[in-house]
């Protein structure tokens, strides 16, 4: 994907990023490295570093601005327009994934915790091939 152009597409598919992580992120805890940087990588083409440093700058100012400058600064670059995009998404996706964590018993949401980290890493180990 163009990532020099901040078209519709990529725009909408920030947005969903953000939505996904933070609802994750409110019902489950989770939100970085398991749904924005798979999600960057699939949706947006991304190498993981760069997803990496992605998924480190949505989170800049409150807990990593340190690391994620040091992944732009060493050759994964990061579009700042794209951390904010996701990071004010990811607010309003959050919000939204508490309002549904908060009605689910404590079994059904370890359940889907699990199912995600166990997505997550079937991804990982089976379906990663390498794009050199």
């Amino acid at each position: 994907m163009n990532r020099n152009k901040m078209t519709l597409t990529i725009i909408l598919a920030l947005i969903v990023i953000g939505l996904l992580a933070g609802m994750l992120s409110g019902a489950v805890g989770v939100g970085g490295g398991v749904i924005m940087v798979p999600l960057a990588v699939l949706l947006l083409g991304f190498t993981q570093h760069q997803a990496q440093g992605l998924s480190l700058g949505v989170l800049a100012v409150p807990v990593t601005l340190l690391a994620a400058y040091t992944y732009h600064s060493t050759g994964s670059p990061i579009d700042w327009r794209y951390a904010l995009i996701i990071a004010i998404s990811f607010v309003i996706g959050g919000y939204f994934g508490a309002k549904v964590a908060v009605n689910l018993n404590e079994m059904t949401l370890k359940k889907v915790f699990g199912v995600i980290l166990l997505i997550a890493a079937i991804k990982l180990i089976f379906f990663s091939g390498s794009k050199a």
